[in-house]
C-alpha cells in the first residue's frame, strides 16, 4: 500500500473509533454496586470499560456490551464473576504520615477536581501540598486559597519543568512518605492507603507505585492509547529488588517504565532526599519532554532499595483527547525514555558498565516498544486495558513519532539543563533584587 494511502486508511480507522462508557463495579459475595466512572454519567446500554473490584480492591478490568433494555449492572456482574479472580485479603500494616505532592501550572479547574479526591482519602494522617510551577497568572494560588485555605499548601516554584516542581514539593515535605499524582487523576478513597502502607511492612522499600485507569474514553485518541495498555502495569502485585533481578527483567533496572509512572508513585522522604531527588532537566516542561519519575525508579534501586508495585493503588486518569494530543505524547514518551537514561549515566556514571552490557537487548526493546502494532491475533477481542489484547491498531505515524522523540532524548536533556542553569540565574537575580528592594 503506498504511504499516503496507507495514512489515509490509518486515520479513517482512527476516526471509526466509537466512545467507550466507563464503570466500576464492587463484587462482595452475591451483592454486586456497579458506579459511573469519575465525572461519567449513569451506565446505560453500549459497550462499557468496566473496573472490577472485590472488597473494594481493583482485581481486573473487562469489556462488556449492555443490550439495550438490559439490566446493566447484572450483566456485567456475572461477565465478571466469571472472568475476575478472587478478592485478595490481608494488608500491609499501619500507613505511615505521608505528604502528597501536586504539582501544576494553569489548570485551576482540573487542580480542584484532583484535590477534591485527594482530601476525601481514608489514609489516617497524610498533608497535601500543591507546587505552582512557573505560573503566569496568580489563579492557582487564589483556588487554593480561596477554596482550600488551612487542609492545603501553597508552594510555587519559578523554575520551569516537572522535575523542578517536583523538588521543590520534596523540599517542603514533613510526611515520612511522600507520594505524587498530577492535576489531572481523580485518586480512589483507598488510593493513598495502598500506595504507601507496604512501607510500614518493609523498611527496605524506597519507592511504590500504583494502578492507573482512565477516567474517560470518549474520543479516539483516549481509546487508542488505553487499547495499547494505556498506564496501568497489571492487577498482580510485584517488588523488584536490585538484589535478586528478575529473571524476566533482561534490562533491569533500565527498562524504568515497567515499574509505573509519575503520576501514581510514593517514595521513602529519606531515600529520595538521599538520591538528590529528581534530575531538574527531565520531566514534562522542559526540552528533555519527559521521563523525571524513571529517573527516581532507576536511582532508588541502583542505591539498594526495593520498588513495589501495587494495583490496589487506584487513580483515574484524564486521557489526551485529540490525535495531535497522541503525537506529543508519542514523542515526548520517546525522548523522555533516552533523556532519563542520559540523565542516569551523567548523575552516576557508575552506572556505565551495567547500562553498555544491556545496549544490544536495549536496542532490541527499543525496536519493539517502537514498531507498529496491529490488532490482537486471537480474533480481536481485546479490550481497553486488558493489556493483552489490542482493539485498535497503533499508527505507523506515532511509532515513527517515538522513535525520532528517542533520538531527540539525548540532545533534549542537553538543552534542558542549559535551559535550567539560565533559568536559575535569572531567578537568583530576581530574589536579590527584590531582597535589595526590601530594605
Amino acid at each position: 500500500m503506498a504511504r499516503s494511502a496507507r495514512a489515509q486508511e490509518e486515520i479513517r480507522r482512527f476516526l471509526d473509533i466509537g466512545a467507550v462508557q466507563v464503570a466500576e463495579l464492587d463484587l462482595d459475595g452475591d451483592e454486586a454496586v456497579l458506579r459511573p466512572g469519575p465525572g461519567s454519567p449513569p451506565v446505560t446500554h453500549g459497550e462499557v470499560f468496566v473496573l472490577v473490584k472485590r472488597g473494594g480492591r481493583p482485581v481486573g478490568t473487562l469489556l462488556g456490551r449492555v443490550p439495550e433494555g438490559a439490566d446493566a449492572k447484572a450483566v456485567l456482574a456475572d461477565r465478571a464473576r466469571a472472568e475476575c479472580g478472587p478478592a485478595v485479603v490481608g494488608g500491609s500494616g499501619e500507613p505511615p504520615f505521608t505528604t502528597v505532592v501536586v504539582a501544576t501550572r494553569e489548570r485551576a479547574g482540573q487542580l480542584a477536581r484532583a484535590l477534591d479526591s485527594l482530601l476525601a482519602q481514608d489514609h489516617p494522617r497524610f498533608e497535601i501540598v500543591v507546587v505552582d510551577n512557573a505560573p503566569v497568572t496568580s489563579e492557582t494560588r487564589e483556588l487554593v486559597e480561596r477554596k482550600y485555605a488551612e487542609r492545603v499548601r501553597y508552594v510555587c516554584e519559578p523554575v520551569p519543568g516537572l522535575a523542578a516542581a517536583h523538588n521543590a514539593g520534596l523540599d517542603a515535605v514533613g510526611g515520612e512518605v511522600v507520594a505524587f499524582t498530577d492535576d489531572d487523576v481523580v485518586a480512589d478513597p483507598r488510593w493513598l492507603t495502598e500506595l504507601t502502607a507496604p512501607f510500614a511492612a518493609d523498611a527496605g522499600l524506597g519507592c511504590s507505585t500504583g494502578l492507573i485507569l482512565p477516567a474517560r474514553l470518549t474520543t479516539p485518541a483516549q481509546v487508542l492509547l488505553e487499547s495499547h495498555g494505556g498506564f496501568a502495569k497489571g492487577f498482580t502485585p510485584r517488588t523488584y529488588d536490585p538484589a535478586h533481578p528478575p529473571g524476566d527483567e533482561p534490562l533491569f533496572p533500565f527498562t524504568a517504565g515497567r515499574f509505573g509512572s509519575g503520576a501514581n508513585m510514593a517514595f521513602r522522604t529519606a531515600v529520595l532526599r538521599s538520591v538528590g531527588g529528581f534530575d531538574p532537566a527531565t520531566g514534562a516542561g522542559t526540552a528533555a519532554r519527559g521521563g523525571d519519575d524513571l529517573y527516581g525508579f532507576v536511582r532508588v534501586l541502583a542505591q539498594g532499595h526495593r520498588l513495589h508495585y501495587t494495583p490496589y493503588a487506584l487513580v483515574w486518569h484524564h486521557h489526551r483527547e485529540t490525535w495531535r494530543d497522541l503525537e506529543t505524547q508519542a514523542y515526548g514518551y520517546g525522548a523522555g525514555l533516552t533523556a532519563y537514561l542520559t540523565a542516569v549515566l551523567v548523575n552516576r556514571p557508575a552506572l556505565l558498565p551495567a547500562f553498555l552490557a544491556r545496549l544490544p537487548r536495549g536496542l532490541a526493546h527499543a525496536r519493539s516498544l517502537t514498531a507498529v502494532r496491529d490488532t490482537d491475533t486471537a480474533g480481536g477481542a481485546g479490550m481497553p486495558g486488558d493489556h493483552d489484547e489490542r482493539t485498535h491498531p497503533w499508527p505507523r505515524r506515532l511509532s515513527r513519532l517515538q522513535r525520532r522523540g528517542m533520538v531527540y532524548g539525548p540532545v533534549g536533556y542537553l538543552r534542558a539543563q542549559y535551559a535550567l542553569r539560565a533559568a536559575v540565574r535569572k531567578t537568583t537575580a530576581q530574589r536579590a533584587k527584590t531582597a535589595q528592594g526590601a530594605r
